[in-house]
């Protein structure tokens, strides 16, 4: 798939990497069988990944040519580098955590070459469980149409031409017509309308830039074209684990971006789109926390119905209170119990629910009833009610953890998961025996499925052999398969695709695994079985740690924006840089102190930091389980005064030339 040294190849493949090796590896292999005809080139930069990536892939895709670069320049600033070293006539700025089918190189340079006004195309993009990605075809947001996006016009009336101008939800999947934009995932760009462009805008890091190269391109009057008749799967979400919170800030704050660039007559709206922006975050920290919120919620309703049946079995009446009493002193006992349900981490998305913890939230609160009515008389509750009143919410609180519990062991999260492994393999086995190890114990492995007929295949070990990759979508429908592991590497991607497309009503999710590698499989099995790290131990997970931290963080971020502002100048190396790392300080993005960016799973308890443990200790010379063992250590031994020591390491080994 390499053009010789002096022939400018038809293709150039550009893909911005950044710790995903796993998905770029298969990746890279879909590309070296769909390009193994065509003249081409691929061009791999790497956004100083610390994973790996380069060292583990280069030896294996000799052909690639990887650009690593000494710092995170974002997505468009990456692919511009990526550009200006590729040769093709024709440019793929390409995601990693894709997959091509072999003939979608070959459909798109026909349909190029067939319309010369066209610039830039797309394709049909397919997420991991073979649902249409919306992102594969849209409208420029203007400001009607981002404001059907932002306040859900679209959700609402998909069909409609009026409100469904965004993603174009109004038109059919399966047709071939022109668009103002595709997603940036897969973006098939003619040489000349990306050089009169100028490619990607640098204002954007992240979100946005796709949608602005498509403006331009379309102002400079040529045609974006929305490709239906070949497939990529795209496992978006899975490259970069973020939360739905900063997902949705992100993309909106891009489309921010986007209009007061191109309409920036539009003051009024702009006002408006921050507003929905704000309103569309607040739903989406509330969405993302539902079960937290929900539960919370319950326990207050449980306990306002404990003390009613208190008062009931005390006094013969639900409403036995003095009528002066309502509504303030019948809600005291209930909000102080969910008070310290919440202080002690109940409510925590590190922390599972537990009896345990309503009986010391219980202890709590009698501890605060009883001693309330000395500095606030008209607070006073009769001991006999109180006491009925801590029994009653014991046992409706711990029944609807009991509950729960039951409902996540067998519906909800903590339900088994029913796999199957396509191939008959070493690799496959190999799979299987870590798919039944006690880490994941929430999986139950169905069998196998066989690329030949299974007719003529025995039983592989003991585990049955389902059905042919023929009819993996009946197969798939019949043993109510959740979670499919692709291993045989000899199956053509476009089978696969087109297989994976036919099961998209089942929501079975396809994963590809066509070599047994720890980083590639263990990603694998953490996705299927949800298997998340043990953070009772973690003192970074305490509430008490947690908004401790945050006031750091803010007073902290807010001296050194201000009066602080030299220090900043003295030290850091870029202090615009700097300015807004400190406001993504201030935003909740970032932490002073924090973790280095090795591992998704560590985002979940802690946030990365624009100093740490790792930092202070010359990153670019540890191994990735160094800087892990580093992040873990913060992790489970984070104090107030642990951030102090790493502050004056920090100022030492910098005034002392050390890292």
């Amino acid at each position: 798939m390499i053009a010789r040294d002096h022939q400018q190849p038809d293709i150039s493949v550009i893909i911005v990497n950044y710790n995903v090796k796993d998905f770029l590896f298969n990746c890279l292999q879909s590309l070296r069988n769909a390009l193994n005809t065509l003249s081409a080139e691929v061009i791999v930069v790497d956004n100083n990944s610390i994973d790996g990536s380069l060292a583990y892939l280069s030896p294996l895709f000799p052909e690639v040519r990887f650009i690593g670069l000494e710092e995170n320049k974002g997505f468009g600033k990456a692919n511009n580098l990526g550009f200006e070293a590729a040769r093709g006539n024709f440019v793929l700025f390409l995601n990693p955590d894709t997959l091509v089918s072999e003939d979608t190189f070959v459909v798109l340079l026909n349909y190029m070459r067939e319309h010369p006004e066209v610039g830039l195309s797309g394709c049909k993009l397919l997420n991991h469980d073979g649902t249409f990605q919306l992102a594969c075809r849209r409208g420029f947001p203007t400001p009607w149409v981002s404001f059907t996006k932002i306040f859900g016009l679209q959700a609402l009336f998909p069909r409609s031409r009026v409100f469904g101008g965004y993603n174009q939800t109004f038109r059919s999947v399966d047709e071939t017509y022109w668009v103002d934009a595709v997603s940036g995932a897969f973006m098939f760009i003619r040489r000349e309308a990306l050089e009169q462009s100028g490619g990607f805008d640098p204002d954007y890091f992240m979100y946005g830039e796709d949608l602005d190269l498509c403006y331009r391109i379309s102002r400079n009057g040529w045609k974006i074209a929305y490709v239906h008749s070949t497939s990529v799967i795209h496992f978006k979400g899975e490259s970069t684990k973020r939360s739905s919170l900063n997902e949705v800030r992100v993309f909106y704050e891009a489309m921010e971006v986007f209009v007061r660039k191109h309409f920036a007559q539009s003051r009024i709206f702009l006002r408006f789109l921050r507003s929905g922006i704000s309103l569309r975050s607040f739903i989406a920290y509330m969405l993302q926390y539902r079960s937290q919120w929900l539960l919370m919620t319950a326990d207050f309703l449980l306990a306002n119905a404990a003390l009613m049946l208190g008062i009931k079995v005390r006094t013969g009446s639900f409403l036995g209170f003095p009528a002066y009493a309502y509504p303030e002193i019948p809600l005291v006992p209930s909000l102080i119990f969910v008070g310290s349900m919440f202080y002690i981490g109940e409510y925590s998305v590190f922390r599972k629910s537990s009896v345990q913890n309503v009986f010391f939230s219980l202890m709590i609160s009698f501890f605060l009833l009883s001693t309330l009515p000395y500095f606030f008389e008209q607070y006073a509750i009769s001991r006999g009610v109180l006491v009925l009143f801590l029994i009653f919410t014991f046992l409706f609180t711990g029944a609807l953890r009991i509950a729960k519990s039951i409902f996540d062991k067998v519906l909800g999260q903590e339900a088994d998961k029913r796999v199957a492994l396509v191939g008959v393999n070493e690799i496959s086995n190999q799979l299987i025996e870590e798919l039944q190890t006690a880490e994941a114990r929430n999986t139950t492995v169905v069998g196998l499925i066989a690329t030949d007929d299974p007719a003529v295949q025995p039983s592989e070990g003991g585990r049955p052999i389902l059905g042919s990759i023929s009819y993996l979508d009946k197969v798939v429908r019949d043993y109510r398969i959740e979670e499919v592991i692709v291993t045989d590497q000899s199956i053509p991607r476009t089978e696969i695709i087109r297989l994976i497309a036919r099961s998209a009503g089942t929501k079975t999710h396809y994963r590809f695994a066509h070599s047994y590698d720890e980083v590639i499989t263990s990603r694998i099995i953490e996705s299927i079985t949800g298997a998340e790290p043990d953070v009772s131990q973690y003192n970074i997970a305490q509430l008490k740690y947690r908004i401790s931290k945050r006031i750091v963080d803010i007073c902290g971020a807010i001296f050194l924006l201000t009066i602080g502002l030299p220090i900043v100048y003295l030290v850091a190396g870029d202090p615009k840089v700097a300015g807004r790392k400190l406001l993504n300080v201030l935003k909740g993005n970032y932490s002073l102190f924090g973790l280095y960016p090795v591992n998704e799973a560590d985002s979940k308890l802690g946030k990365i930091g624009l100093t740490g443990l790792a930092h202070i200790n010359n990153p670019g010379q540890l191994s990735v389980q160094a800087i892990r063992s580093l992040n873990e250590y913060y992790m489970k031994r984070y104090s107030l005064s642990l951030d102090f020591e790493i502050l004056i390491k920090y100022f030492f080994r910098k005034n002392s030339g050390i890292g």
